[in-house]
C-alpha cells in the first residue's frame, strides 16, 4: 500500500471482501476448535487396576516435536532437531459406556477411567535397541500400522484418536503413532503445513526402523488429511533415496488427504514400479479441505474427488487404486473431515481387511448406506453421487452451501502413469 493511499476510504468491494473473510476466518475458529474437554491430560493415572470390561491401547509414540517439560503435555507444538520415543498406554472405557466411534474427553481431571479416555503409562524410550524391545513385546502377527494425524492436533489429541481407532478397528497390529509439529491453532495452518515438510526425513527414520525389525512383516501407513502430505512425502523420497520402497510396506490408507490432485499424481508416479496397495477415503461434502482448496489455488483436492466422475474413475481403476467414496455417510464432525474415524464401519473395514492385505470386494463396500467405491478392476461398482465444487468461504463452512456450475475436472491424463523415478 503506498503513502498516498493512506486516509482515503477504502472501496466498498473490499470492504465486502474484509467482511466475508472475517466471518470465513470466525466460522473456521468456531468449527475446528476442540474446546469442550480438559487439556493436559497425558499425566498417567496412578491406579492399581484397570476397571472391569476398559480396554489398553499400548502405542509406541515417534515425534518430531519439542518436548514442552511439563508431564501433562508432554510435547510442544514447535520443532526439534532429535526425534522422540515414547511408549503410552491408553485405557478406553467399556463398549457398555461409549458408543464407537468417540473419543470420550474428560470433562475435569484427573479423568474417571470408568467413563473416560486416560493415559495410564508413559515412559520414555531412549534409544533404538529399547524401541526394538519395546516392538518385540508388542508384536502382533508381524503387521505393524503407523499412523500420521492431520492439521490443527496436539500430541494428546493424536494420541487419543489414535487408541480410538487401534481399539474400534479390532485390527491386530503393532501401534506406531507418528506425531509432527502441530500448533493445533487454525491460523497456523501455513506452520503447521511447513511443520510436515520439517518432518519428513524424522518418518522416513521411523518407516525404515520397521522395515529393518524382524518381528515386523508388513507395515500399513494410515494417515489423515495433512497429514497425508506427510506421508506421501516421506515414501517419495525414500523410494527416490533407495530406488523403490521396501516391501514391507504394503498398505498406505489416505483418509481425507488434503493434497493437490496434481502433486499426488507427480508424487505417485515418482514411487517407482513396485508401490503398495492405495486405499483412498473421500468425501465431496468435506468443508475443512472445500476450503483448503478456495485458499490453494482452486485445485482439486484429493480427498474431495468424485471418483465417478471422468477422468478419474479411468485412471484411477487403471493405477489399481482404490478409492472409498464416504459422502452419503453420517457424520457427528460439522466440517465432515473425520468420517473414516467415525463410523464403526470404516475403521472395522481398515482392521480386518486391509491392514491383513486382503482386496476389497463390492460387498465389503456396502457396510453402510451411501458407502460406494471404486474397486481396483470392478470399476462398475462405483456410485453415482453430485461432486461439490468451491463456492465461498461462507457458504462452505456456513452449511448453506449452493454449488455453482459445475467445473470439468482438472486434466489428469497424464495422471497415475508409471514414469521414470528420478534421481534426488
Amino acid at each position: 500500500m503506498s503513502s498516498a493511499s493512506i486516509g482515503k476510504p477504502v472501496p466498498s468491494s473490499s470492504h465486502g471482501f474484509f467482511r466475508r473473510l472475517t466471518i470465513a476466518l470466525s466460522l473456521v475458529a468456531t468449527l475446528t476448535a476442540c474446546g469442550g474437554h480438559a487439556k493436559g491430560v497425558m499425566q498417567p493415572l496412578n491406579i492399581v487396576a484397570e476397571p472391569k470390561g476398559n480396554a489398553v491401547v499400548d502405542m509406541l509414540v515417534a515425534t518430531s516435536r519439542q518436548p514442552s517439560g511439563d508431564p501433562a503435555t508432554l510435547f510442544s507444538g514447535e520443532r526439534s532437531v532429535q526425534a522422540s520415543l515414547t511408549d503410552v498406554a491408553v485405557s478406553i472405557p467399556s463398549s457398555k459406556i461409549r458408543a464407537s466411534g468417540t473419543v470420550q474427553w474428560p470433562k475435569k481431571l484427573p479423568p474417571n477411567p470408568d467413563t473416560d479416555f486416560a493415559v495410564v503409562r508413559v515412559q520414555p524410550v531412549p534409544d533404538v535397541p529399547q524401541a526394538r524391545e519395546w516392538v518385540r513385546k508388542h508384536s502382533s502377527g508381524g503387521h505393524a500400522m503407523v499412523f500420521i494425524h492431520g492439521f490443527n492436533n496436539t500430541y494428546e489429541d493424536s494420541v487419543f484418536r489414535f487408541a480410538q481407532i487401534v481399539h474400534d478397528s479390532g485390527a491386530d497390529v503393532t501401534p506406531v503413532l507418528f506425531t509432527w509439529p502441530s500448533r493445533a491453532k487454525v491460523f497456523d495452518y501455513n506452520y503447521d503445513k511447513e511443520s510436515t515438510n520439517y518432518s519428513r526425513t524424522a518418518l522416513e527414520n521411523t518407516l525404515k526402523a520397521l522395515v529393518e525389525d524382524k518381528n515386523i512383516k508388513d507395515i500399513t501407513i494410515l494417515a489423515h488429511s495433512m497429514g497425508t502430505w506427510l506421508a506421501m512425502e516421506s515414501i517419495r523420497q525414500m523410494a527416490i533415496r533407495d530406488g523403490g520402497l521396501p516391501k514391507k510396506i504394503e498398505n498406505v490408507i489416505l483418509a481425507s488427504p488434503d493434497i493437490d490432485v496434481d502433486v499426488f499424481s507427480r508424487q505417485w508416479n515418482e514411487l517407482g514400479k513396485n508401490k503398495p496397495n492405495f486405499t483412498i477415503f473421500v468425501s465431496q461434502d468435506d468443508r475443512a479441505l472445500a476450503l483448503s482448496r478456495y485458499i490453494s489455488g482452486d485445485v482439486q483436492r484429493l480427498g474431495q474427488i468424485n471418483p465417478a466422475e471422468e477422468p478419474y474413475k479411468t485412471k484411477l481403476e487403471a493405477a489399481g487404486i482404490t478409492v472409498v467414496d464416504l459422502t452419503k455417510v453420517k457424520s457427528t464432525d460439522r466440517l465432515n473431515h473425520g468420517k473414516f474415524a467415525e463410523s464403526p464401519e470404516i475403521v472395522q473395514l481398515i482392521g480386518q481387511r486391509l491392514v491383513t492385505g486382503q482386496t476389497l470386494t463390492d460387498s465389503d463396500v456396502s457396510l453402510g448406506d451411501g458407502i460406494t467405491a471404486l474397486v481396483a478392476g470392478t470399476v462398475n461398482t462405483v456410485g453415482q453421487v453430485t461432486a461439490t465444487t468451491v463456492a465461498t468461504p461462507v457458504d462452505l463452512l456456513s452449511g448453506n452451501l449452493k454449488l455453482p456450475k459445475k467445473k470439468k475436472p482438472a486434466d489428469v491424463d497424464g495422471a497415475f502413469q508409471t514414469q521414470n523415478t528420478p534421481s534426488q
